[in-house]
C-alpha cells in the first residue's frame, strides 16, 4: 500500500471516529470548503459549513448515540484518477442504538472523492446510497 493510499484510508477512519464520538465539528473538518454531502434521501449538503450543521442537528437529534460499523478505511476500494485525487467506494452500515453490529436495513454503499489540498487529504464528494433489492 502507498503512503497515499494509506492517508486516504486514515481520512475515512477519522471519518468514523468522529461520526461515532458524535462530533459534527470533527467530521466536517474532513471534506473541502466546497464539498457537496448527498444523502441517501437524495439530498445535498454543499460546503463544509453546511455538513457540520446538518450533522450536528442529528448527533443531537436522531441520531444520537448512533454507530458506524464497518471498518470504513480497511475496507474501502481505493482508486487514483491522478496523484492528488482518488476515487473511494465502500459498503457500510450503522446501528441507531450504539451497536457495533448495524441494524438490519442500514447498509449503504458510500462513494467519496478525495483531493489532495495542502499536503492533506479531504473529501470533496460524498454520495451515500442505501442498499436495496430492486426486486422487491
Amino acid at each position: 500500500m502507498t503512503t497515499a493510499e494509506a492517508d486516504v484510508r486514515a481520512v475515512l477512519g477519522r471519518l468514523t471516529d468522529a461520526w461515532n464520538a458524535g462530533d459534527a465539528v470533527a467530521y466536517a473538518r474532513l471534506f473541502t470548503e466546497d464539498a457537496d454531502y448527498v444523502t441517501f434521501f437524495g439530498l445535498n449538503f454543499p460546503g463544509r459549513e453546511a455538513i457540520e450543521s446538518s450533522h450536528q442537528a442529528l448527533f443531537e437529534g436522531p441520531l444520537k448515540g448512533s454507530k458506524l460499523t464497518g471498518q470504513l478505511g480497511a475496507s474501502a476500494k481505493v482508486r487514483f484518477i491522478r496523484p492528488d485525487v482518488a476515487v473511494v467506494v465502500v459498503g457500510g452500515g450503522s446501528s441507531l442504538t450504539g451497536a457495533e453490529v448495524g441494524d438490519e436495513g442500514r447498509e449503504s454503499t458510500v462513494s467519496f472523492v478525495l483531493v489532495q489540498e495542502g499536503g492533506e487529504w479531504l473529501i470533496t464528494a460524498f454520495q451515500n446510497t442505501r442498499v436495496s433489492d430492486p426486486r422487491g
